[in-house]
C-alpha cells in the first residue's frame, strides 16, 4: 500500500513538474506572438492558445496559416503541438468559414546552445553583428547577414539597451541594418556596455542573436578629406561628421605609398608612417604613386577609418575616398 502511494504521490509530482516546465518554455514576446523554446531539434512542444476572454462562449473554429487544421480544433482556448520549424500564424474563426476573431503567431526557439543557421558569422571574433559609429554623439548602426539558404529570414524586432535603459532602433524588416541611437552624454565615462539583440525568423523559427560592445571600441571615423597642395606634400581634415572641439576628440592618421597600380588596402608598401598632424611630405622618386590617409580615435585607438587617397600621375593628382562597397570593413 505505501509502495502504491509512493508511487501515485512521485507521478503526481512529476505530471505537477512537467507542467511547470510546459508553462515556462512557452513567453509572449509581443502582442499576439508567442514563441515557444524547445531542447533540441526535431523535439516537440503544446502551446496553449486562446482566442480571447471576448470570445469565451461562442463556438471558435481554429486555423493554421489560413487552413483548416486536422483534426477540427475547436473552443475558446486550445492546445497545438509544434516541432521546430513547424510553428503558425493561428487564427480563430466564428466557424470554418466564419469572420475571423483573433490570431496568435507561434514561433519555435531551439534551446541556444543548438547550432544557428539563419545569419552567417562576419569573420573571427566578430560574431553574426557587426556594429560601428561614426563619432560618439551616441549613433550607431548595426548588421549582418542573412544565410544564403535563409532567402526567407526576416527582422521580426531589433533590440537595444544600456543596463536597464532601452535605446530607440530602426530597421527594415526586410533588411539587413538597424540604426540605433544612445542618448548618453558623448563627454561621459562609459561603465556598462551596450547590447543589441536581434530577432531573427525563417519558417516560424526563432533565433535571437546579440552583440555587445562600449561605444569607444566601434568609434570608427568617416575617410578624410586629403588633397595634394604641390610638389610632393599632402593635407588632409576631420571628417565633417567628426565632433568638435577636435583638442577633446583628437584623431591619429596612418599614411602609407603605394605603387600607381595598387590600391590603398595593398601589403606592397613603398612608405608607412603614422602621425598626430593633418600634413605629409612623400619622399620617394617615383612620379607615379598613390598616397593613401585615414584616421582613428588617438585615446583610444580604436578601429581605423576608411581610406582616403590621392592617385599622382606625374603633377597631376586625383583625390578622394577608396571605392568600397563596405568602406566600413576596410582592414
Amino acid at each position: 500500500m505505501w509502495l502504491f502511494l509512493s508511487s501515485v504521490l512521485m507521478a503526481t509530482l512529476l505530471s505537477g513538474a512537467a507542467a511547470d516546465s510546459q508553462h515556462r518554455s512557452t513567453v509572449v514576446l509581443m502582442d499576439n506572438v508567442l514563441v515557444g523554446t524547445i531542447p533540441y531539434k526535431n523535439a516537440t512542444s503544446h502551446i496553449p492558445l486562446t482566442c480571447g476572454s471576448a470570445h469565451q462562449h461562442k463556438a471558435v473554429f481554429w486555423k493554421r496559416n489560413g487552413e483548416e487544421i486536422q483534426p477540427s480544433l475547436l473552443g475558446e482556448q486550445v492546445s497545438v503541438e509544434v516541432i521546430e520549424t513547424v510553428g503558425g500564424n493561428f487564427s480563430c474563426h466564428l466557424s470554418s468559414s466564419g469572420d475571423y476573431l483573433n490570431h496568435t503567431l507561434v514561433l519555435i526557439q531551439v534551446n541556444q546552445d543548438e547550432e544557428r543557421v539563419i545569419l552567417d558569422d562576419q569573420g573571427p571574433g566578430e560574431g553574426a553583428i557587426h556594429c560601428w559609429a561614426s563619432n560618439y554623439n551616441g549613433s550607431f548602426r548595426c548588421t549582418w547577414i542573412r544565410n544564403k539558404f535563409r532567402n526567407d529570414a526576416y527582422v521580426l524586432m531589433v533590440k537595444a539597451q544600456r543596463m536597464s535603459q532601452a535605446l530607440p532602433c530602426q530597421w527594415d524588416p526586410n533588411g539587413s541594418e538597424a540604426s540605433c541611437q544612445d542618448s548618453a552624454c558623448s563627454y561621459r565615462e562609459e561603465e556598462e556596455r551596450v547590447s543589441v539583440s536581434v530577432y531573427m525568423v525563417s519558417s516560424f523559427m526563432l533565433e535571437i542573436y546579440t552583440k555587445s560592445f562600449y561605444l569607444r571600441d566601434i568609434v570608427r571615423p568617416e575617410a578624410v578629406g586629403v588633397h595634394a597642395v604641390g610638389g610632393k606634400r599632402f593635407q588632409w581634415s576631420y571628417p565633417e561628421s567628426w565632433q568638435r572641439p577636435c583638442t577633446f576628440f583628437g584623431l591619429a592618421f596612418q599614411v602609407k605609398v603605394v605603387g600607381g597600380s595598387h590600391s590603398c588596402n595593398t601589403q606592397h608598401n613603398i612608405l608607412t608612417a603614422e602621425t598626430d598632424a593633418s600634413s605629409f611630405l612623400v619622399d620617394v622618386r617615383d612620379a607615379n604613386y598613390t598616397f593613401c590617409v585615414r584616421g582613428q580615435d588617438k585615446h583610444t585607438r580604436g578601429p581605423w577609418g576608411p581610406w582616403s587617397q590621392c592617385r599622382m600621375n606625374g603633377e597631376h593628382a586625383h583625390c578622394g575616398p577608396v571605392a568600397s562597397h563596405d568602406h566600413t570593413r576596410v582592414t
